[in-house]
């Protein structure tokens, strides 16, 4: 059984009631939802809530809520990790084991369905325990500064402060917004980040961490920039 698990906490300290907010015209969640179902990899399409309201807002939208996460998996630093896992332990006792899940993010309104078939895709066929979304940093991180306790200015690395960026090499980070992977490896608790995992590759313009409310006013602009094109 291929499962998405999207987790959606209710308790958003930064932006209150974030993951059921309307964003460009639905709920938050609604995109990460309805992205999953049309994607038609997954057998079911779950939402890990300990709130009420959120598990309304997710079953309009076509997921579905069978249980409410306990407290001890729902402050503020529960893991996701251990919440995909309890999700997982969950879904064994329906007599149907998930095998292959993917933890969908519900503040990802620009996942695309192919590419959570192509993440499917890699983990099926290249031997990974899981598959990251990643999108490259727009600036090289090797000329990256910091401001010191005195307020001046130094470089992280400064043996790069002359060279050339087409000569340093592109790095790349975790854009946040979906995770393909066994379900023994999620049970196991594997790491993500060693070669065992491989990644999707998201262009910048399709990412955008959603934290603070400057983030959700820079999400929207791109949404609607990107869905204006021709």
């Amino acid at each position: 059984m291929k499962l998405a698990i999207i987790p959606a906490r209710g308790g958003s300290k930064r932006i209150p009631r974030k993951n059921i907010k309307e964003f460009c015209g639905k709920p938050m969640i609604a995109w990460s939802i309805q992205t999953a179902i049309a994607s038609g990899c997954f057998d079911r399409v779950l939402v890990s809530t300990d709130d009420p309201e959120i598990a309304e807002v997710a079953q309009a939208n076509g997921a579905e809520v069978p249980f409410l996460r306990p407290p001890e998996l729902s402050g503020d630093h529960t893991g996701t990790i251990p919440v995909i896992s309890h999700a997982i332990r969950w879904q064994a006792t329906q007599g149907t084991p998930a095998t292959q899940v993917c933890c969908l993010y519900a503040t990802a309104p620009f996942v695309q369905a192919d590419d959570l078939v192509r993440g499917l895709e890699l983990l099926q066929h290249t031997g990974a325990d899981f598959i990251l979304s990643v999108t490259s940093f727009a600036f090289p991180i090797q000329r990256a500064v910091r401001i010191t306790s005195e307020q001046r200015v130094e470089m992280f690395q400064p043996e790069h402060l002359n060279t050339r960026s087409q000569d340093l090499e592109e790095a790349w980070h975790d854009a946040g917004q979906f995770y393909w992977g066994y379900a023994a490896a999620w049970l196991d608790q594997k790491p993500f980040f060693s070669n065992k995992v491989m990644p999707v590759r998201m262009p910048r313009h399709l990412v955008q961490d959603i934290d603070t409310l400057e983030d959700w006013t820079r999400a929207e602009w791109m949404y609607r920039s990107w869905k204006s094109q021709p």
